[in-house]
Parts: C-alpha cells; structure tokens; sequence
C-alpha cells in the first residue's frame, strides 16, 4: 500500500467517476467499492447499499473516490499534472479529460474535468526548456504558453529555439 493516497468528494458520483478516468489512462483498474449502511444513517444520510468509496487507480497510483454529498466542491488549487512524452498523448489526455468540462479553465495546460477536478497536461520536455539557464530561452517558452489553451510541443519547441 502506498503511503499517501489522493482521496476525492464526489457529491454523488464516485463511482461514474473513477470508471471515467480508469477509461482514459491505461494500466488503471476499479479496486474496490464499499457502500453505506444503515449504521450511521443519521450522519451520512445516505440509502443502505449505495456507493460510500470506490478505490483506483490510475497508471498504479491509488486513489480513493467518496459520495461524500454537496458539502465540498472541487477546485483549482489542488490539481493532477500527467507527464507526457508526444504531443499524441497530451492531445488523447487533453481530449479525453476534458470532455464535458470547463471551457472557460483551460489556459496554460490546464483544465477542469466534468467533475470539477483540474488537470494539467504537460509535456516532459516542457520542464527542461523552462529550467534552461539561458532566460531568453525560457522567458520566450514561458511566452508561448501563456497563450496557449492546451500545449502544443511544436510551438513551445520553436519558441525555445526562437524560431
């Protein structure tokens, strides 16, 4: 077992959740899912049977989904970034995730999932050319990205290269 697991409130859809995103990522499987009882009804409110947890994971890191009710919404400040090695796989992640999303949040790489969750989908290479000693290089990557919805490796490639 991993030491520290992510663990998300669903208002009530944990486990449409978790199916979405083992959908998308591959070596990623629904582990468990435990349900409410009875017991406890008074504070949870929830009908005996239904979903409580559902436990994933995704690319062999766990995560935990909880029908936790409306209390909590996700937001911004708490977000997954998935590395990606070509720009075919930040579009497959970018198309996928952000599927019946948040239009309006996608800027820089980012974006908000249809369950409010954010996203950023970065390219590996994106780290280098930002940490590049030469500033002009990586003032001028930094440039290209902050106009870009979802990133484009060609572009962010050409602004480091200053073509």
């Amino acid at each position: 077992m991993q030491k520290i697991t992510p663990f998300l409130w669903f208002d009530n859809q944990a486990e449409e959740a978790a199916n979405f995103y083992v959908s998308i990522f591959k070596n990623s499987k629904i582990e468990n899912i435990s349900r409410y009882e009875e017991e406890g009804h008074e504070i949870h409110g929830r009908p005996a049977g239904t979903v409580m947890t559902v436990g994933f994971q995704l690319e062999g890191q766990d995560f935990t989904a909880l029908n936790g009710g409306p209390v909590f919404k996700f937001n911004p400040a708490i977000s997954f970034q998935v590395h990606c090695e070509t720009q075919e796989e930040v579009d497959h992640y970018w198309e996928a995730l952000s599927a019946g999303g948040d239009q309006e949040a996608q800027r820089c790489g980012w974006l908000k999932d249809r369950y409010g969750v954010s996203w950023q989908i970065v390219p590996t290479a994106l780290a280098e050319m930002l940490q590049d000693q030469d500033t002009e290089k990586s003032q001028s990557v930094m440039e290209a990205l902050l106009q870009m919805g979802k990133l484009d490796l060609k572009r962010l490639r050409e602004a480091y290269e200053r073509k």
